[in-house]
C-alpha cells in the first residue's frame, strides 16, 4: 500500500471520535415539565420533540386533559421499566367523552436513534410499531435491546428518588410482567413550562414597572416642589 493511502487511512481514524461524539450527542429537552404526583412521590419529566414530535404532541394532550390522574404504574422491573398503564383501563376515575377519544387514539412509530438508558421515557405498544397509545414506560436501567424498537420521547428530570423507592417494592410475576403488589397511584398531575421558572419574565416586568415609577415620581417633583 502506498504512503499515500496510508496517511489517508490515518486520516479516517482520527476522526472517528468527532464522529462517534456527534451522533451520541442527547437530543435537546423541550421547555414543557410534566409532574406525575404520586404515593411514593414526585416523578418529574420533560419531551423531545425534535425526536418524536407526534408522541410529545400526543401524550401532552393527554396530561393537559387530565387522563393520567387517577392511573397507575402497573409494572415495577427493577433494573429494567417502571411502566404506566393504558390509561383507558388504568384510571380508577371513569373517563369522560373528551378525555377517552383522545386517549384511544394511536401515533405512529416515531424511532429513532437515541439510546433505552436510566430516565429515558418510552412508548409501549403491541406487535404493530404504530398501536402506541397512553401506555409508557420510564427506563430503570440500560436496555440496548429495545433501541429503535420502541419510541422514546422524553427523559425524567426529577424524581429518581421516587423511581428507587418504587424499585424497593414487593411484586409479583405475572406472565412476562413483573408487578407490584400494592397500586402505585398517580393521585394527580400538572404540567408547566421551565423557561418561566428562570423569572426572567418577572424581572424584566419588575424593571418595567420600577422605571415608569421613577419617571412618574420625577414629573411630580418637577410639577409640586420649587
Amino acid at each position: 500500500m502506498s504512503r499515500t493511502s496510508w496517511v489517508s487511512i490515518l486520516a479516517w481514524i482520527s476522526l472517528l471520535p468527532f464522529f462517534v461524539q456527534v451522533s451520541s450527542e442527547e437530543p435537546r429537552l423541550g421547555s414543557a415539565r410534566v409532574v406525575f404526583q404520586t404515593n411514593y412521590g414526585d416523578i418529574e419529566f420533560g419531551f423531545y420533540p425534535s425526536v418524536a414530535p407526534k408522541t410529545v404532541d400526543h401524550i401532552y394532550k393527554l396530561v393537559r386533559m387530565g387522563c393520567y390522574n387517577t392511573n397507575h404504574f402497573f409494572r415495577v422491573d427493577k433494573g429494567f421499566v417502571a411502566q404506566v398503564a393504558d390509561v383507558v383501563g388504568g384510571r380508577q376515575a371513569p373517563l369522560n367523552e373528551e378525555q377517552r377519544e383522545e386517549a384511544e387514539k394511536t401515533v405512529v412509530g416515531e424511532f429513532s436513534d437515541v439510546k433505552h438508558v436510566r430516565g429515558i421515557l418510552s412508548m409501549g405498544r403491541f406487535s404493530d410499531p404504530n398501536s402506541a397509545s397512553s401506555s409508557f414506560s420510564i427506563l430503570l436501567g440500560d436496555a440496548p435491546h429495545l433501541d429503535g424498537q420502541y419510541a422514546i420521547f422524553g427523559k425524567l428530570t426529577k424524581g429518581d428518588d421516587t423511581l428507587r423507592k418504587l424499585e424497593q417494592l414487593p411484586t409479583r410475576q405475572e406472565g412476562i410482567f413483573v408487578m407490584p403488589t400494592e397500586r402505585i397511584t398517580i393521585l394527580s398531575t400538572y404540567f408547566y413550562d421551565a423557561t418561566l421558572e428562570t423569572c426572567d419574565w418577572e424581572r424584566s416586568v419588575l424593571k418595567r414597572r420600577l422605571a415608569a415609577s421613577a419617571i412618574e415620581v420625577e414629573r411630580q417633583r418637577m410639577k409640586c416642589l420649587p
